[in-house]
């Protein structure tokens, strides 16, 4: 069985693999992009592409910025630490997005008629990355029954995944775009935990639940 050093840089080398595959082989003139893309896209089904519309709001800044605050609020008082970690995770990890947008400079798929204009670029998916980090983030840090802890963590990766779904099937990303920020986000995820040596269930002195 492996110890916990073994499993985080097992987890680092497998998120930090599939990050790095997904920046250099994705976008525009990768068959298996252009083939995912083709399958998930709501094209012409009006059902899906609404679905879609609603799902995605739940991976867009307003609503991710304000559910981190919430948290934020909740734990400052009884868990100041974890209170600051969550707001550098969410908001660092955003910083590290949009600059990545900027580096990296992928086309998009092409404009999409369901929501409002994109003026930045494709990878990685800010909806997909954010909703991983923001989710994730919050059902490891907030409080709640250790038995319940993978129930939570199973809910953050359920939105994150449906999130990630939705930008492709509105057309405003590759696959690629999406599993990539995926990666990125766990693999910030578990940067952030180790330097803080945070464990949701090794806090000191924390009250029993």
């Amino acid at each position: 069985m492996m110890n916990a050093r073994t499993r985080f840089w097992t987890g680092i080398a497998l998120a930090g693999s599939l990050w790095l595959a997904m920046l250099l082989l994705g976008g525009a003139g990768w068959e298996q992009d252009e083939a995912l893309l083709a399958m998930i896209r709501a094209g012409e089904d009006g059902v899906l592409a609404r679905n879609a519309a609603v799902l995605t709001r739940f991976g867009g800044w307003m609503v991710l910025s304000a559910i981190t605050i919430v948290a934020a609020i909740y734990l400052a008082f009884t868990r100041r630490i974890r209170a600051a970690l969550l707001l550098f995770m969410v908001f660092g990890g955003r910083l590290l997005v949009e600059l990545m947008k900027v580096i990296v400079d992928r086309d998009r798929p092409g404009a999409s008629p369901y929501l409002e204009a994109l003026h930045s670029m494709s990878f990685p998916s800010g909806h997909a990355t954010n909703a991983m980090i923001t989710y994730l983030a919050i059902a490891i840090l907030v409080p709640v029954r250790q038995r319940n802890r993978a129930i939570a963590v199973g809910i953050g990766l359920a939105m994150a995944i449906q999130v990630g779904w939705s930008r492709v099937a509105l057309g405003y990303h590759w696959p690629s775009d999406i599993v990539g920020g995926w990666a990125f986000g766990l693999l910030w995820i578990m940067v952030c935990m180790r330097l803080a040596s945070a464990r949701p269930d090794a806090e000191p002195n924390a009250p029993p639940r």
